[in-house]
């Protein structure tokens, strides 16, 4: 069938993206979803920045590529095999599909399957090859889901149903940004009332986070970013205090909130400034989680001896090192409970055709969580 879909051609760091517009809307092909996978009619994809790498060139990816990874949708073909999905229900759409039978997915870590991650990085499905195509030449899937289309070929475990009760618009970012930064606090960092715990990085991974760690009863709770209206909405999200991470003594501010430092810090920000602040932060016997996507080239220079003489632990955190079947339903849960209040994430609501300039706006830093509206 032929679909509408936001194709990168070429990687682009010249902004505007309004002006450059680096991702053009194409008619593509899509082929009919094989055994194990589904075909699915997009609802709502957000604009994250793991996307805007792929755009810039930070995290090259093989092109062309039809992007987007966090999205929500409805199963409109079941392919064979296919037992656990059924026709017209809405589903979560995760990024890395989970074979079920590699190490790590058998010791509970689907999050790191490795043939997973191994088709995602040469663009392909999950069960192998390609499901789109522009004038007969093949288009390159992003993370097995491509999701500013407005149908996608996916692989059945890339779906998480969602309950009926819930608004799959505010559901779609869940799909990486909840699981993520919730995750992150949950699961990574195992964050036990009374902790004290500090979020670097504002975006919607770091906001999630920080929804996550209230939940967990983390006091104090110190949320850092650049942007003022970032800390703005953090105080209005339960941070307990906020500090610019322009300040020079921002460190200096921390360790005073904390009386020499945090138990756990977080960083989302994916620079090295960022984990050097976070790292710096972390008290004796604390604990650095990052989950930000730096340049593949970047290096952070770490004074090893303290690792060893003031017991610090460095952890790092790939979608929340979740388990997408047990834990979209709990935060889905909690989300209907009000306890994780999703929706103040959510920023402007988009058409497909105005995707470059909605990534104007997360490279700035202005937006909160855009979603694309099919």
């Amino acid at each position: 069938m032929k679909i509408r879909s936001a194709v990168l051609r070429e990687m682009s760091t010249a902004t505007p993206y309004a002006d450059s517009k680096p991702l053009k809307i194409e008619e593509l092909t899509l082929e009919p979803p094989g055994p194990g996978e589904v075909m699915v009619r997009m609802i709502a994809a957000g604009l994250c920045h793991s996307d805007l790498s792929v755009i810039s060139g930070v995290r090259p990816r093989p092109l062309p590529m039809a992007l987007g990874h966090e999205a929500s949708a409805e199963v409109v073909e079941v392919g064979a095999g296919v037992r656990s999905l059924e026709k017209g229900q809405k589903v979560v759409l995760v990024f890395v599909p989970s074979c079920g039978a590699c190490l790590p997915c058998m010791e509970g870590r689907p999050a790191l399957c490795e043939p997973g991650a191994d088709a995602n990085g040469k663009g392909e499905m999950l069960a192998g090859g390609y499901r789109l195509s522009a004038d007969g030449k093949t288009v390159n899937h992003h993370c097995g889901v491509s999701a500013f289309a407005d149908h996608a070929v996916v692989s059945a475990k890339s779906c998480v149903p969602i309950p009926d009760d819930i608004d799959p618009v505010d559901a779609a970012v869940f799909g990486c940004a909840v699981l993520t930064g919730m995750g992150a606090v949950v699961n990574t960092g195992k964050v036990s009332p009374g902790s004290s715990v500090m979020i670097v990085g504002l975006g919607g991974v770091g906001l999630s986070a920080l929804l996550g760690a209230r939940a967990s009863g983390a006091n104090p709770l110190i949320a850092v970013d650049v942007h003022q209206h970032k800390l703005d909405l953090a105080l209005e999200l339960g941070a307990t205090h906020v500090v610019n991470a322009r300040d020079d003594d921002a460190v200096a501010q921390v360790r005073e909130l904390t009386r020499g430092g945090v138990d756990f810090a977080f960083e989302f920000a994916g620079s090295v400034s960022a984990m050097e602040l976070a790292y710096g932060t972390t008290r004796r016997g604390g604990t650095s989680v990052t989950a930000g996507l730096p340049s593949p080239e970047a290096r952070w220079p770490i004074q090893q001896v303290s690792l060893t003489t003031e017991e610090r632990t460095v952890k790092g955190s790939y979608i929340g090192s979740c388990i997408p079947a047990r834990d979209l339903p709990r935060y889905l849960g909690l989300y209907r409970n009000g306890r994780l209040p999703i929706d103040k994430l959510i920023g402007k609501r988009l058409a497909l055709e105005d995707i470059n300039e909605g990534f104007d706006g997360l490279a700035s830093g202005n937006s909160l969580r855009d979603l694309i509206i099919f």
